[in-house]
């Protein structure tokens, strides 16, 4: 929580250090703002099956531990690959294989950075987690709508807010996670790592799935998931081709189909999966098709981070993906879910991905599409 640093007495907690930058001054400021700090890399993913793709767990973990030396806080690696395989891999390679899209970061913040680790970190005695999340937690304000003990809000820097990952926290969860550097731009802290003397302040930010580093999604899937291919066709049922797996793609789709049709001016995009069928149902982009636009959708295992979220329709913002803008969205709740009513159609919300429900800039919670 970004106003704990100065305003509360001293803590013992864990950071939760991944080996970059954002998670390094976390532990920095919490630091220097007198709390209890000790490091701890979460080893979940070691690349040993031999999966194709770039995972840089060894230079993290030296990373990870130099900081630690450098601000002169204990730091241990710590096992988790079990629980990892159990919570995140799982359910990634179940989801895929269903014909989903499921979101694997969401899921390793609330069952492992907030589950897991937390677990192990009160066992120990320590009284909460801290990340480099950009986003900021604050202490609850009675008088705004769905009150509760901490809120949690969008980072300062909008092209690294981070607040949509932890749309299925629960308030438990958020009531011991600590967001140190959520009222940064990035450039700022950039220049706090290097006024630390950290040895990551120039580290390049990581991309990938979670823990499991810089490797194509579908090249990760192969290894679990058989191939299976079918035809690819058009909404009129005219077979165009043969997909590699239905796994291997996801609604809304314009890249990587196969089709020698596609084009800048006029390129196929993934409109169905038909799975009792094994095909994969593709249009053009340009002619806007229906199956591709929605003005609703529905909502299942909603998650808050108020302990009195909405229970009556209400107006509220919606993030119907990462990096997409807040749109306006009725929010009607029902004994099953929840129905979405979009102020403006919507394109590719693809069954399995998180929807995450805001109150202006106050992240409220979120649910997954039907």
């Amino acid at each position: 929580m970004e106003g704990k640093i100065s305003d509360f007495m001293e803590k013992k907690l864990i950071v939760a250090l991944s080996g970059g930058v954002d998670s390094a001054v976390a532990a920095a400021f919490l630091r220097e703002a007198g709390h209890d700090v000790h490091g701890v890399y979460m080893k979940n993913w070691i690349n040993e099956e031999e999966i194709l793709g770039d995972c840089p767990w060894q230079q993290d973990i030296r990373d990870a531990e130099a900081v630690a030396a450098t601000l002169g806080i204990g730091f241990e690696v710590v096992n988790f690959m079990r629980d990892y395989r159990e919570r995140v891999v799982d359910y990634l390679v179940r989801g895929y294989a269903s014909g989903l899209t499921p979101n694997p970061d969401v899921m390793c913040n609330r069952e492992m950075k907030f589950g897991v680790l937390l677990d192990w970190a009160r066992e120990r005695g320590f009284e909460g987690v801290a990340t480099g999340h950009y986003c900021q937690s604050r202490p609850g304000n009675p008088g705004r709508p769905y009150p509760g003990p901490v809120e949690l809000w969008e980072g300062a820097d909008k092209n690294k807010d981070q607040s949509y990952f932890l749309a299925l926290l629960r308030p438990e969860q958020l009531a011991a996670a600590w967001f140190p550097v959520g009222h940064l731009e990035k450039p700022a802290l950039r220049a706090e790592a290097r006024r630390f003397g950290l040895p990551n302040a120039e580290k390049k930010d990581s991309q990938g799935i979670c823990f499991i580093g810089r490797v194509r999604i579908n090249d990760f899937l192969e290894h679990f998931i058989p191939p299976s291919p079918g035809p690819i066709v058009n909404l009129a049922g005219e077979v165009l081709g043969e997909h590699k797996g239905l796994h291997r793609y996801t609604l809304g789709q314009r890249r990587g189909i196969g089709l020698p049709s596609n084009s800048n001016f006029n390129h196929y995009v993934v409109v169905a999966k038909d799975l009792p069928a094994n095909k994969l149902v593709v249009a053009f982009e340009k002619e806007r098709p229906a199956a591709l636009w929605q003005d609703d959708a529905r909502l299942h295992h909603l998650s808050w981070l108020t302990p009195q979220p909405p229970t009556e329709p209400v107006d509220l913002l919606c993030k119907v993906r990462y990096r997409d803008p807040s749109v306006r969205v009725r929010f009607e709740p029902d004994s099953t879910g929840a129905r979405l009513v979009f102020a403006e159609p919507q394109r590719g919300l693809a069954s399995g991905q998180v929807a995450a429900l805001y109150d202006g800039e106050r992240l409220l919670g979120g649910g997954v599409y039907v």
